[in-house]
């Protein structure tokens, strides 16, 4: 196909005309839009209070650990030493990259097909 057959092919004007049931079927869509019940709002108030609570508890056990005698809080460190040599772990990082994977791959379908999730 030349420049010149695609140049004629777009200079027509064909008319476009929706399908018969096209304007029925958008108008019952928009009422069915507007008839809906507004969403729900978001619970600010419960966020808030679980937020406290969290770093409240997060500060008292902090406070705990800290001012408890050493021999607990040497075997607490040294438990968290452990924990942090074994999420430096190549296998660690390999399974938290599958993850990170996968949920992108899941986000970029659904955003591909238009669906919420």
């Amino acid at each position: 196909m030349s420049t010149d057959d695609l140049d004629r092919i777009l200079a027509q004007e064909d008319a476009l005309h929706p399908s018969s049931g096209f304007t029925v079927a958008v108008m019952a869509r928009v009422r069915e839009a507007a008839s809906a019940p507004p969403p729900l709002p978001f619970p600010w108030l419960r966020f808030v209070l679980g937020v406290l609570l969290l770093s409240a508890a997060t500060g008292a056990g902090i406070w705990l650990v800290v001012s408890q005698p050493g021999s607990w809080r040497d075997a607490l460190s040294a438990e968290l030493i452990s924990l942090a040599k074994s999420l430096a772990s190549p296998a660690m990082g390999a399974a938290m990259g599958s993850l990170v994977a996968t949920y992108l791959l899941v986000r970029l379908t659904l955003s591909w097909t238009g669906a919420r999730g």
